[in-house]
């Protein structure tokens, strides 16, 4: 494209509204050496120009007959096509009045008649530099607001897949325990539904309300995927012995809570994520204390033991009881509640048992809806349970 078609091109366009012939003629002579200049004798004209000319400034009378400038200008600025389009008064007025009820409107400018044509073409430059200038600086406004959406966007696909490889690399790690624990059907999973109904019902009957609040549930319901973690460390001839652990084992095997504890503090000493692992590290250190004391591995009493142990007592119990390990066959829904009743005060929180007794039934159909199926449910209870799940 050589410079004079490229000078075309570039070539901005005013329409000059007028209801006088002469001043229609001296402002096309004026201004058509720099733009392209469309005149039209009333506003009626300009408004039915408007849908097939996009100009870039409108140079618009007062005094005109039918619908004056005010008039004119009001109805551009109530139209969201042409409410953006800069609007120059002329006028034969020469008042205060006038020109402010002109700016007031939303005119830009505002030029008496008759008028300099040097100076109508400076006061048009001027101004249609300024309206390039607003345009550009839109035009930078919405890519940077473009640009950051898309930031947004890459941070929070980011964030997905981090969690989603965070989520994979538990669940592997509560998989691999599982394994060597001879679990079968999901222990994590289970412990993960069953804490959430437990957390859920502490917010619906505003149950220790101030402290969970602060909690993320999403957090702890993943963090509670490694209150196992330590036993890792066990014997398998400990995990998987189809019987009564002597005292010895006994012993061996509470200590799955403490390294599960070194194990998660060694974590946290190579990451600045620090809420997650102190949700997983309190529940691993936590679960099998007994609100009586008698529990280990420090022999926490009462609201000594954390909330977030106390919860998973519970359900990591109910878990041990209806399902079925080498030890014990699986035990009913009813027996397991009548067992957990029985250790309220002792064993378990009696506010949060209670909590379990309300909600029970939705404890009944997750575990329907995830204990595998051809588990076999035992209808007594057994003596053998392992020391009350280990």
């Amino acid at each position: 494209m050589n410079s004079e078609t490229q000078k075309e091109v570039l070539r901005k366009k005013i329409i000059f509204v007028d209801d006088q012939v002469s001043n229609l003629m001296i402002g096309r002579n004026v201004l058509s050496v720099e733009y392209d200049v469309f005149t039209v004798p009333s506003s009626e004209k300009m408004f039915m120009l408007l849908e097939k000319v996009d100009p870039d400034l409108i140079l618009l009378d007062v005094e005109m007959p039918e619908m004056n400038g005010y008039e004119t200008i009001k109805k551009l600025k109530s139209d969201a096509e042409t409410a953006h389009l800069p609007v120059i008064f002329l006028t034969a007025k020469n008042d205060a009045g006038s020109e402010l009820e002109g700016l007031s409107l939303g005119a830009i400018d505002y030029i008496s008649k008759p008028f300099s044509p040097p100076l109508l073409l400076k006061r048009l430059e001027v101004h249609l530099l300024v309206e390039k200038q607003k345009k550009e600086l839109e035009n930078q406004k919405k890519e940077l607001q473009k640009y950051n959406d898309n930031l947004e966007e890459m941070v929070k696909e980011k964030t997905k897949t981090i969690i989603e490889l965070q989520n994979a690399v538990l669940e592997t790690v509560a998989e691999l325990v599982e394994c060597r624990d001879d679990i079968t059907g999901g222990h994590i999973e289970r412990t993960q539904s069953y804490l959430r109904i437990l957390f859920e019902g502490l917010k619906d009957k505003n149950i220790y309300s101030d402290e969970v609040k602060e909690w993320d549930l999403e957090m702890l319901i993943q963090s509670a995927q490694l209150h196992d973690v330590g036993k890792i460390s066990i014997s398998e001839n400990i995990l998987n012995k189809p019987g009564r652990l002597t005292a010895e084992e006994f012993d061996e095997m509470k200590k799955h809570t403490t390294r599960g504890g070194e194990i998660i503090e060694h974590i946290q000493e190579r990451t600045s994520e620090q809420k997650f692992l102190t949700f997983a590290k309190t529940m691993v250190l936590s679960h099998h204390e007994k609100w009586d004391g008698s529990g280990y591995p420090y022999g926490l009493k009462g609201t000594d033991i954390p909330l977030e142990g106390r919860l998973m007592a519970i359900v990591d119990v109910y878990d041990a009881l209806v399902s079925e390990r080498p030890y014990k066959k699986a035990f009913s829904h009813e027996e397991a509640v009548r067992i957990i009743t029985e250790g309220s005060g002792t064993q378990f929180e009696p506010a949060l048992v209670d909590l379990f007794l309300i909600e029970q039934e939705k404890f009944r159909e997750t575990a329907a809806g995830i204990l595998p199926h051809g588990s076999e449910v035992g209808t007594e209870a057994d003596s053998t349970y392992k020391q009350t799940s280990v």
